[in-house]
């Protein structure tokens, strides 16, 4: 299933898979930036705010009564992250029109609505409403606050803001709840503004409407989108080794009842060129998933750990082990997980192992075609990080991949952070602590 890709205005790029499988369409409309810390809380707070009312649709009551109207069309915020590269906008996910009593037009209405929500918010003497402002800043302020909730994810996200000390990467896809809170509506405003005439927008189409079709459905409903000179100069900074000869570490102290070992590596020489499909099938080898290396011999032969996996994130190049372990298990657990890592720089794994680690890449291939939110998310990464290649293109090159080349990535690797999110003995832990 390919994909069919047209600047159609300055700086907007259609980005098109036609399918005709799916009971639902789905299209998504991405601003991007550069992350920095001074912009990414309100990069991030925009598309809450502007779901909140517009012209047309003044308050969620008269917002959610068109979208049931539509059929239940589901109109969403969207703010993701690629390497360094931030994505703020709106997703519609809407049923397909055959399956519909409506006439031709009902593609070109979900359309109009995203345009009316995205280029005309209401406002009050041209800036954005103090209220609905304020209310989604204390949102999001909260949630990005929440993270220490969820242990993994906190121990995750703390191991590459020190990681990434030096980088914009540790600013995070929210950026931070201090800087959420020093927003207001006249800075938001100024912001939003600056989006629509210099930022790159990324559309990205799922469903059975025609390109023509929905290349002008847009061109109407964006008519009022004003450009200016469109910021191309965005992109994220690889660093190839470790910030220091030796991996830096770092140890934090909470009220929890289990350790939270997290490993930070960098991808190093290999991203002078890197291969996705290499990638995907070493982390398969490694630490993704029941036939890993972490997961076979960390976790179940040596019980180490109570989980260990491994996360790839190619658009920055870099590694992270996440695992969690008892308290006393620290060194043990690092050393056997750098161990196994090895194992793999020697190519110390079977012809068997590396099967398993293909079919396994496959069988999360296969699946994306599966649905067009799926698609969608798939086709953005590959769009972002510059390697616009099919699912079925994909699959070839996993097929593929060599030993050789696996080993030649396992080697590039290079640690370059431990973090230990621990208990403080003189607090008692409290009751229900997530293992």
């Amino acid at each position: 299933m390919g994909i069919k890709r047209e600047e159609i205005m300055p700086g907007v790029w259609l980005n098109y898979i036609h399918s005709d499988k799916f009971k639902t369409a789905q299209i998504s409309f991405s601003f991007l930036t550069q992350l920095e810390r001074e912009t990414a809380s309100m990069n991030a707070l925009i598309p809450a705010v502007l779901t909140r009312g517009s012209v047309l649709y003044p308050d969620i009551e008269k917002l959610s009564n068109r979208t049931d109207e539509l059929y239940g069309v589901d109109l969403c915020p969207l703010v993701r992250l690629s390497g360094e590269i931030q994505c703020t906008g709106l997703v519609a996910s809407f049923p397909e029109a055959k399956y519909l009593p409506v006439t031709d037009g009902y593609t070109k209405e979900i359309i109009d609505l995203v345009g009316e929500v995205l280029l005309h918010p209401l406002t009050h003497g041209g800036l954005l409403i103090k209220e609905y402002v304020d209310s989604e800043r204390q949102k999001l302020a909260d949630n990005i606050r929440s993270v220490i909730n969820e242990k993994n994810s906190y121990a995750v996200q703390r191991c590459i803001e020190e990681m990434c000390s030096y980088e914009s990467f540790a600013v995070g896809r929210f950026g931070s709840a201090e800087d959420c809170e020093n927003i207001n509506y006249k800075k938001l405003t100024k912001q939003y503004h600056s989006l629509l005439m210099s930022a790159p927008m990324e559309i990205i189409y799922c469903g059975s409407e025609a390109f023509e079709n929905i290349s002008a459905f847009i061109l109407e409903a964006f008519v009022t989108l004003p450009r200016g000179e469109i910021n191309y100069d965005i992109g994220t900074d690889i660093r190839m080794n470790s910030v220091e000869e030796s991996a830096r570490y770092c140890e934090e102290k909470l009220d929890v009842t289990q350790g939270k070992l997290v490993l930070g590596f960098r991808l190093g020489e290999w991203m002078n060129a890197p291969d996705p499909a290499v990638l995907s099938v070493f982390n398969c080898i490694f630490g993704s998933g029941v036939t890993s290396k972490l997961f076979r011999n960390v976790r179940e032969k040596l019980q180490l750990c109570y989980y260990a996996s491994s996360i790839p994130k190619i658009a920055k190049g870099i590694l992270l082990v996440t695992s969690g372990i008892d308290f006393d298990k620290f060194e043990t657990a690092k050393d056997e997980i750098l161990f196994q890592l090895d194992e793999v720089r020697q190519g110390n794994f079977t012809d068997e192992e590396l099967g398993w680690a293909k079919t396994a890449v496959k069988s999360d291939l296969k699946s994306i075609p599966d649905s067009p939110g799926n698609l969608e998310a798939y086709y953005f990464s590959r769009i972002l990080t510059g390697t616009l290649f099919s699912t079925e293109e994909y699959l070839v090159a996993v097929e593929e991949v060599s030993r050789e080349e696996v080993i030649q990535l396992a080697e590039s690797i290079v640690p370059d952070m431990v973090y230990f999110l621990r208990n403080d003995p003189d607090e008692t832990a409290e009751d229900g602590e997530d293992q």
